[in-house]
């Protein structure tokens, strides 16, 4: 994209919700990175963002100890948005009070806008709103003036409307505020002054080149697993640096039903990507045999395919040198991984952002690591990926392993194969496979007592998953009807010998996770 993007910088103090804002200004087409509470002052001018968003988080900014942000920030004069914690901060650092609320106030309010407000122009006189806070403002600083309140909030929206400096206690990134993006558009476009013009055609143009401009002549190694981020990763380096890219696809053994298949049909025929297979199902299995806790399997399959990786890029480096590896690294894998969030940052170690890079000595390419899960499908359909693909529902790194609950056998991996194929193929021919956001079938490590032609049998359990969500962070049981669930059941127990019993899995999450192990 020719020239400087504009950009948003989020300063995250610890907030569940913080990657949420990031995605709700990215789908109003503006570019945003999330920095640490902590990013210093100069840092900050150094970047030269457009405007400042400072998120929510769980603590009193008043407590010793609690996150804080550099006061310079203040003086920059760039746009700066305060979300609950964030507003506190801003006006406790700029000279007003914050007190205890006493009792947290956590649900739907009603906002009633009051005063001339710049922040609220495209809001009504009243909104509801979603609010989280235990703290409440009691004096604004001087300059600010109050624009919003609630029945229980007095200064719910604060305004310096000569130093663009906004404050607002309840969280417009949620969809239980919902005009908070018509609230965030006012920031952004009005206040801002962003162009809205980061698109995906825009960052797919920026992407290729810059690709281009890290490889060179060299030679490019991507692991291809058929999944939305490795096969967007693929497609777009391929389009950087054609048939130097050296796309290899480990058929662990743990796939779904035809999938090894269908990914090696596609991505050499379709898309003529030189994709060299290595069958290594065998040693996978190996390595999980007595393997049963969930961990322990995750840990067994992510060491192997390691293993093989490394064992193969050793034999290409044979034939060409091989300068550069690719990963399929997303922005939440960097934020999570890294550190880059702050206060909530480091929740899990991605297998993408460490292992392999370490002990190969290869320079990283990571085409997609700005981006979030939605906005890869979205370069994924710009780059001509089809929907099979794209739509594809999440499938865990260790596959099947941690969906045959207990030991994973070859004859456990068989009938989940089958049983998964039945319930993912119900739910196409009746129009809910996108309706849906993820569905699989879990084999349970108990048998059941049933009754087939007239005989006793005694086999296996299998389970049915089928969630809805936004975000994966919470996620609820979809109502799917009765009559396909019966379908369901009735073509399994009848078509897949070894299975007798099918229950299906009404828990939420939370309490529970949407997948088992």
């Amino acid at each position: 994209m020719p020239g400087r993007r504009d950009s948003i910088l989020i300063l995250d103090f610890g907030s569940q919700y913080t990657q949420l804002i990031a995605r709700r200004v990215r789908e109003l087409q503006v570019f945003c990175t999330i920095a640490p509470s902590a990013t210093p002052a100069a840092q900050v001018a150094q970047l030269r963002p457009t405007g400042v968003i400072l998120s929510g988080g769980p603590d009193s900014v008043y407590r010793h100890g609690a996150p804080q942000a550099d006061p310079g920030l203040f003086h920059l004069g760039v746009p700066v948005l305060g979300i609950c914690y964030g507003m506190q901060l801003m006006a406790r650092q700029l000279g007003g009070e914050v007190e205890g609320g006493g009792q947290r106030e956590y649900g739907p309010a009603r906002l009633k806008v009051g005063g001339r407000s710049g922040l609220l122009a495209r809001l009504g006189d009243e909104e509801p709103v979603w609010m989280s806070h235990g703290d409440r403002l009691t004096r604004e600083p001087e300059g600010f003036q109050v624009t919003g309140s609630t029945g229980s909030v007095e200064r719910a929206v604060i305004e310096d409307g000569r130093r663009r400096l906004y404050g607002i206690q309840f969280h417009p990134e949620v969809h239980h505020t919902p005009n908070g993006s018509a609230l965030l558009r006012t920031f952004l476009f009005d206040i801002c002054g962003a162009r809205g013009d980061w698109t995906m055609a825009s960052f797919l143009e920026e992407a290729v080149g810059r690709v281009r401009r890290q490889v060179g002549g060299g030679r490019v190694l991507c692991g291809l697993s058929g999944g939305v981020d490795s096969s967007v990763a693929a497609l777009l380096i391929h389009r950087a640096v054609g048939d130097r890219l050296v796309p290899l696809f480990v058929d662990n053994g743990l796939l779904r039903q035809g999938e090894a298949d269908e990914v090696m049909a596609a991505f050499t025929g379709r898309y003529g990507l030189q994709v060299r297979k290595v069958d290594a199902g065998d040693l996978f299995l190996e390595r999980l045999a007595g393997v049963t806790d969930p961990e322990d399997k995750r840990k067994a399959v992510g060491e192997t395919f390691i293993r093989v990786f490394e064992e193969q890029a050793r034999r290409l480096q044979a034939d060409g040198e091989i300068t550069h590896l690719a990963q399929g690294t997303l922005y939440p894998d960097v934020i999570e991984s890294a550190g880059a969030g702050g206060p909530s940052a480091v929740i899990k170690t991605h297998h993408n952002v460490g292992g392999l890079p370490a002990r190969m000595q290869l320079e990283l390419v990571e085409p997609l690591r700005e981006l979030f899960k939605d906005e890869v499908r979205a370069l994924g359909r710009a780059l001509g990926l089809a929907e099979e693909f794209v739509g594809r529902h999440p499938f865990p790194g260790p596959g099947l392993a941690v969906r045959v609950l207990g030991e994973v056998t070859r004859e456990g991996l068989d009938l989940l194969r089958r049983a998964d194929a039945c319930f993912l193929g119900a739910l196409r021919r009746a129009g809910l496979y996108d309706e849906v956001a993820q569905a699989f079938v879990v084999l349970l490590p108990v048998r059941s007592v049933g009754v087939m032609g007239d005989a006793r049998s005694y086999e296996q359990v299998v389970a049915l998953r089928a969630v809805t969500t936004q975000d994966y962070m919470t996620a609820d049981w979809a109502r799917l009807p009765g009559d396909l669930l019966a379908a369901v059941a009735n073509d399994i127990v009848n078509t897949v010998p070894g299975i007798n019993r099918v229950v299906y899995d009404i828990t939420s999450k939370p309490p529970g996770t949407i997948e088992w192990e």
